[in-house]
């Protein structure tokens, strides 16, 4: 598909068809990622909308604490702190 770009205030843009957006699933206003690879091609992609049950579906529970964490729970208060 061929497609012209267009200038848009100081920017350019490009017009994608209707027929393009309901192929790929997407809509005006949609938040996309834009990438170039190493060859020079434009790679849009959906952003990601992450939910608190897919981030914590993604942590690994195996994983050791981080080092510093013992100094934290073993810190005293120095103000007004409630513990």
């Amino acid at each position: 598909m061929e497609t012209i770009l267009h200038k848009w205030g100081n920017s350019a843009v490009v017009i994608l068809p209707p027929a393009l957006l309901k192929a790929l699933d997407l809509a005006a206003g949609q938040p996309m990622e834009l990438q170039v690879s190493s060859s020079g091609q434009i790679i849009l992609s959906k952003t990601r909308q992450y939910t608190l049950e897919k981030l914590i579906a993604m942590c690994d529970t195996t994983a050791p604490k981080p080092a510093d964490l013992a100094l934290w729970s073993a810190a005293k208060p120095v103000g007004g702190e409630c513990w």
